[in-house]
């Protein structure tokens, strides 16, 4: 058993619990309303709620290896079904695509993804990164600086995904939701918009935001 997780769970209820019970009953009773999907890579170090200091039901998260969004007619149905129940249930403003420099699934897919077939199904759902790698690699860039242009390349990928969905299409025709590229650096811990008028990542202080 995870004894380490079940201690954190006990500091949880003596310490998180006791200050926002009020706030955590009330999410309970009227449920919620998260203002933003999150698609997120599942890598343990990149932590939505944590990188964005988001509280209990501000964001609807969505995590999985290479933060992929599979198109509509892709048999694995289980992230087009939250991005549905997000935008046409809870009704979120933003959806936001967040990759990080040096994802796993990103590299293994750019070193070529049949070093990895004696997992087939990781070797199956990388399928989905390639596009983004076969951009990279037409730059003719090498070592990090390719893994790094593969990760963005990935990021902008899963948004044009995004929108084979009729729900997303509507929501961004009727202006009432917006798509975001984010990309994490964990060495730094800085972050990086698209920023379509420029056609590349910037970071979160060049965008017109300001990090300490």
């Amino acid at each position: 058993m995870a004894e380490h997780l079940l201690h954190g769970y006990s500091r949880f209820r003596a310490e998180y619990f006791a200050n926002e019970h009020a706030m955590l009953r009330r999410l309970a009773i009227q449920g919620q309303r998260p203002s933003a999907l999150f698609i997120g890579c599942s890598d343990s170090r990149v932590i939505p709620e944590l990188l964005t200091s988001a509280e209990p039901g501000d964001l609807f998260v969505v995590r999985n290896i290479a933060n992929q969004v599979p198109e509509l007619d892709h048999p694995d149905a289980s992230v087009g079904a939250a991005i549905e129940y997000a935008v046409v249930h809870l009704a979120v403003r933003d959806i936001i695509v967040c990759g990080h420099y040096g994802c796993g699934g990103v590299k293994a897919t750019l070193n070529g993804r049949d070093a990895i077939r004696e997992l087939p199904s990781l070797y199956e759902w990388l399928e989905g990164v390639e596009p983004a790698v076969a951009k990279a690699r037409a730059a003719k860039l090498e070592g990090e600086a390719a893994l790094r242009r593969a990760v963005e390349e990935n990021v902008l990928l899963q948004i044009d995904h995004l929108i084979s969905f009729e729900s997303v299409r509507v929501g961004l025709e009727k202006q009432k939701l917006a798509l975001h590229g984010w990309v994490y650096d964990l060495a730094s811990a800085r972050l990086s918009l698209y920023e379509t008028t420029q056609d590349c990542f910037v970071p979160v202080s060049e965008a017109g935001l300001q990090t300490p």
